[in-house]
């Protein structure tokens, strides 16, 4: 609403596009958040908005400085999770974990308390601090039956910590919830239930694809054209 109308109307369009490829493809997202930063690099939500497209493309130094720069214009806190997360990125997981202790997260809401737990879990492993990293993630949300938006990361988080510290069982007894909770497809807790459960898919185009060629390498002749052409087949 700051920006004359045309211009605004330039910067929705990259943010609009932004949003649309983060996902699917962060390299073009993060271009045009490129152009809506050059066109409005005053307006917080294009500075956000440039922060979670390089955030996607693992710049987390760029990231880090443009939800700093997001944070100073709106003195909002709801950034602090992820700020963390960037410093982990850039290899100082300890820096992570002391933004953890700071006053912002309490302002946070539980959505973003959660968050910080999940990025100091994450700092704690990352310092090889696997069981402080468990107790980090143990809490009344984790405990909590509901359901919410995080609870399925929340829970497979939990879960794959306890795998690294060797408790098998109860990582499997928690990717269970996780994938119970995730209606959406977030997290691949049904592939890690299978692979501790022992279980291979086959793909059954790829056997088929085998038979075939077995087939034909037992009826081929045993003249050098005959092999030639079996061998350009399997090419």
């Amino acid at each position: 609403m700051s920006l004359p109308k045309t211009l605004a109307e330039d910067v929705a369009r990259n943010l609009v596009m932004v949003a649309r490829l983060i996902d699917e493809d962060p390299d073009q997202a993060y271009a045009y958040s490129r152009i809506a930063l050059r066109l409005a690099s005053r307006v917080a939500a294009v500075r956000e908005a440039a922060g979670f497209a390089a955030y996607a493309t693992q710049k987390y130094s760029e990231a880090l400085a443009e939800f700093r720069a997001a944070k100073r214009m709106t003195g909002s806190v709801e950034l602090w999770p992820v700020m963390a997360d960037c410093e982990r990125g850039l290899g100082r997981p300890e820096r992570a974990l002391a933004m953890a202790g700071e006053p912002e997260v309490q302002k946070l809401d539980k959505a973003g308390q959660v968050e910080m737990r999940l990025v100091a879990a994450g700092a704690r492993r990352d310092m090889g601090q696997i069981d402080a990293a468990i107790v980090t993630l143990q809490s009344s949300e984790l405990a909590s039956s509901a359901v919410h938006p995080w609870t399925p990361r929340l829970r497979y988080a939990y879960a794959d910590a306890l795998l690294a510290a060797g408790r098998e069982d109860e990582a499997r007894e928690w990717f269970a919830k996780a994938l119970e909770a995730d209606k959406d497809g977030a997290t691949d807790a049904s592939d890690r239930l299978a692979e501790l459960d022992g279980v291979e898919f086959v793909d059954a185009l790829g056997e088929s694809d085998d038979e075939e060629t077995v087939e034909a390498e037992a009826g081929t002749d045993t003249d050098a054209d005959d092999a030639d052409e079996d061998g350009s087949a399997k090419a």
